[in-house]
């Protein structure tokens, strides 16, 4: 049975390092769900208009496999959602089950989608917060017991903190 493994990140580089490692291990956007909030989008994803950094960030750089350019694609299309009034924005397989449970969970705030994505209440907390001080949760559902090991321990060799399969 599959493994929701995830961890969460200070930073956008370490971040992006964790997805460059994951599509390496085999891993397509698609399997990758990325969770931060609307503020660290802002910050981390602006693309400043009239300007030529917009140039490479669309999704033709994506297809290009830079690393930056796969995680803004990963938080800025494919299925994503944002859910008001608590600031969170989810892309990837998360996002598709709770578009499917009808984000039931985000009337429960940020702890609530998080439990109806499959994390632990005491988790989501401490995902909530993490997120909350500007994290990026990366999680991925492992294809095998043995590939969640490694994963999990991919994500704590690149700087993820609480680093759990679910």
């Amino acid at each position: 049975m599959a493994k929701l493994v995830t961890g969460l990140f200070k930073t956008r580089l370490a971040a992006e390092a964790a997805v460059d490692a994951l599509i390496k291990q085999g891993y397509t956007r698609d399997d990758i769900s990325v969770l931060m909030s609307d503020a660290t989008k802002s910050k981390e994803f602006a693309i400043e208009s009239g300007t030529h950094a917009a140039d490479g960030a669309g999704i033709g750089g994506a297809v290009g496999g830079t690393v930056g350019a796969v995680l803004a694609a990963i938080a800025a299309v494919g299925t994503s959602i944002a859910l008001p009034g608590i600031g969170l924005v989810i892309a990837g397989p998360i996002a598709a089950a709770l578009a499917g449970a009808g984000a039931g969970g985000a009337a429960g705030g940020v702890i609530g989608a998080l439990v109806g994505a499959g994390i632990p209440e005491h988790r989501a907390k401490v995902y909530d917060a993490g997120l909350r001080g500007g994290g990026i949760l990366i999680g991925v559902e492992a294809k095998s017991a043995e590939d969640g090991d490694q994963i999990e321990k991919l994500l704590a060799d690149l700087g993820a903190e609480h680093v759990r399969q679910e």
